[in-house]
């Protein structure tokens, strides 16, 4: 008579030993654990603190104000006198080669035709400007 395994059947043994595997899976746990404090930053960067008591320096140079009617005239920093397409596309220039950038606010009439606002930030782009911003009122 031979000896058998258990297996009474003669069929292959279909269960894993477990117990190995959590082993390893544990030992290269701590492993990882022990290392992952030692693979930190390498390069040392001074870092700014966060002072929320100061307050930002004002920009050096103040925005410029364009007023738009609802009939299309358009006017610069609070001029009387209108602006054309061609001062203003000149001014713009101008504004875009100071350093740093004046922030152009631009203040729409609510009845202004939209095509003449997307004109205005067409020409501020094509001359370089990057800072641009709508002025609105808050009651409505």
């Amino acid at each position: 008579m031979a000896m058998s395994s258990g297996n009474e059947s003669g069929s292959p043994m279909s269960e894993i030993n477990v117990t190995p595997l959590v082993d390893v899976m544990l030992v290269l746990l701590i492993i990882f654990m022990i290392t992952a404090p030692l693979m930190s930053h390498r390069i040392t960067v001074k870092l700014p603190t966060a002072n929320p008591k100061t307050t930002d320096t004002p920009p050096l140079t103040p925005p410029v104000d364009l007023a738009i009617k609802d009939d299309g005239s358009m006017y610069l920093n609070d001029d009387q006198n209108p602006i054309s397409d061609a001062e203003l596309k000149s001014k713009f220039v101008v504004l875009a080669s100071m350093s740093p950038q004046p922030e152009l606010q631009i203040r729409a009439a609510k009845d202004t035709e939209f095509k003449t606002v997307r004109k205005v930030l067409g020409d501020a782009k094509d001359s370089g400007m990057v800072h641009v911003g709508f002025m609105t009122t808050g009651k409505e």
